[in-house]
């Protein structure tokens, strides 16, 4: 054996001795803070959590803070949901696309819709030119949305619908679809986004003014309160803020802030805090920095369970729990190197399933270039359906649980979140601070630090800024069929002619009425509209007629 030199220094036996140890290294030069820029210790011990954790100890799984997760079993018991998001064309294509995913194994389903139909306009709309079917599917009327779930049993199978500002219309087509199927409206189980603030937040798709977005929310969480008890009616959803470039504490603070501002409107409507609550979910992006967003991901459920707990008294267990869909970062997928986001993807799940997720999306590799090919659909599922059933991560419950890192930095998420609880609480709400642009010009000037950092090399992105391989190949993308445009253009206008236009009319002149009075729901005028076939373009148009339109102040 050999004797070690009289000269070499000892081994680090105490954390004493380890940073005297550790101060005669030098360090890299590259940042080492989070990708949201939290600095990083290089050494994490349990003295790191002095005075964190407020709400005691860290718990168990399915037990108050919740900070394990929500249910006591997790994914021992049951996995989370696998989803795709899926939506191009036509109503035909994308119910193809639909019958094809859960062929492979897909265990939900979730729509994506084109930007008419995400701005309230309808397939022949001028503005809608060039736009049809292209980065989702176009629904214009209740015959598009019979078409898109036809063959499928809407009573057996759980439906995501991301769309915000006319989701209350949308609903009321699928609602009225499902009733001709012979399917009743409290059967019906799945999401619809419907998160107005988070649009004027970070989406910028919108068709009213907010105070009158916020109504329709109201509207549409109450009724489904008193008929849809299955149905999540707002996901409240911080992807997109974490899309327009926040940072994730960011993400996490005003994401949770919407949340509770739809409480608080609910509450003021005269319901009952865990008549609701136990039915509103979330919908956070998984970035690429790991112990980041699952720190966050444990974060929010503590926040959360604690401000619906103590802040606004709810007594039902279920209306503590934070539920939540995942989708990994469209915005850190690159069109250069395409294939590397298969890895990206895989280590972003991997955070979201360690996070705790219940619902979970994985985005495809060409996604930065078009609407995901087939093939790349299948790899992104097939990354899921890895994780849980290769990787062993789903064998015990939080397995990053009692970490001294990760448990610092879900203490830190939690400081830096309640801080800006405290500024938008110092603005007049969250409401009022989305008027004043406050979480706009945080997000903006968090994007552009970011930006700065990778321009500048001092942040590495493989493949854009270095690891740069020239003379790339190309990979095949899915292209848009142009002749779907002037076909879905057709579908509407042939709804047009056969429909009964002086009950549409009549339906349209009882909403304009509903909405002039604001102490009436709306959501039976909407379905009223729906079964008269009434356009989605009609019914935004009527309701602008009372609401009028909204213009942003531009943030610089």
């Amino acid at each position: 054996m050999a004797t070690p030199s009289p000269t070499a220094p000892a081994a680090p036996t105490t954390e004493a001795q380890w940073r005297e140890a550790y101060a005669l290294t030098p360090e890299r030069d590259v940042p080492f803070t989070t990708l949201s820029g939290t600095p990083i210790a290089p050494l994490y011990t349990e003295s790191d959590r002095v005075g964190g954790d407020r709400a005691g100890a860290i718990g168990v799984p399915g037990g108050y803070p919740f900070t394990r997760g929500v249910y006591p079993s997790m994914y021992r018991g049951r996995l989370w949901t696998m989803r795709q998001f899926a939506g191009f064309g036509t109503s035909e294509e994308t119910n193809e696309r639909f019958h094809y995913l859960l062929g492979q194994g897909q265990t939900g389903l979730s729509a994506a819709f084109d930007m008419p139909s995400l701005m309230g306009h309808d397939s022949d709309d001028v503005v809608s030119l060039g736009e049809v079917g292209r980065e989702g599917v176009a629904v214009d009327t209740l015959d598009d949305m019979e078409t898109l779930f036809g063959g499928i049993d809407l009573g057996e199978v759980s439906v995501s619908m991301t769309i915000n500002a006319p989701a209350a219309i949308m609903l009321a087509f699928y609602v009225v679809a499902a009733e001709e199927k012979g399917v009743s409206a409290d059967r019906l189980s799945g999401t619809i986004q419907a998160d107005i603030l988070k649009e004027y937040i970070a989406q910028k798709e919108w068709c009213f003014p907010v105070d009158d977005g916020m109504r329709l929310c109201g509207d549409m969480i109450e009724w489904c309160t008193g008929h849809m008890p299955r149905w999540h009616p707002v996901s409240i959803s911080g992807y997109h803020i974490r899309e327009a470039g926040s940072t994730a504490s960011q993400e996490l603070a005003f994401t949770l802030k919407d949340g509770l501002t739809y409480v608080e409107q609910a509450i003021d409507r005269g319901l009952d805090v865990d008549d609701f609550a136990p039915r509103l979910s979330f919908f956070f992006n998984a970035q690429i920095d790991f112990f980041e967003e699952i720190a966050k991901l444990r974060a929010a459920r503590r926040i959360w369970a604690r401000e619906l707990r103590e802040t606004h008294g709810a007594k039902d267990p279920k209306s503590w729990l934070m539920r939540f869909h995942t989708q990994t970062a469209g915005v850190s997928l690159t069109a250069q190197q395409p294939l590397n986001n298969i890895v990206r993807t895989g280590i972003e799940a991997l955070a979201g399933v360690l996070g705790g997720t219940q619902s979970l999306h994985t985005n495809s590799y060409d996604e930065a270039l078009a609407l995901p090919s087939e093939d790349a659909v299948r790899i992104a599922l097939r990354t899921q359906q890895i994780i849980a059933h290769e990787t062993g991560v789903t064998n015990t419950i939080d397995p990053l649980g009692g970490s001294w890192f990760v448990e610092s930095l879900t203490d830190e998420m939690e400081r830096q979140a309640y801080d800006y609880f405290r500024r938008i609480d110092e603005l007049g709400g969250m409401v009022a601070a989305v008027k004043q642009n406050y979480p706009q010009r945080e997000i903006a000037d968090a994007a552009f630090r970011l930006q700065c950092e990778y321009d500048s090399r001092q942040r590495i992105l493989v493949g854009v800024n270095d690891h740069i391989h020239e003379d790339e190949e190309q990979i095949a993308i899915l292209r848009i069929d142009p002749e779907l445009e002037p076909k879905q253009i057709g579908r509407v206008q042939a709804v047009r002619a056969r429909r009964d236009g002086a009950a549409v009319e009549r339906t349209l002149v009882a909403l304009r009425e509903s909405a002039a009075d604001p102490h009436r729901n709306l959501m039976p005028a909407l379905l009223d509209a729906a079964r008269c076939h009434a356009t989605e373009g009609e019914i935004v148009r009527a309701l602008q007629d009372v609401f009028g339109r909204y213009t942003e102040t531009p943030v610089f």
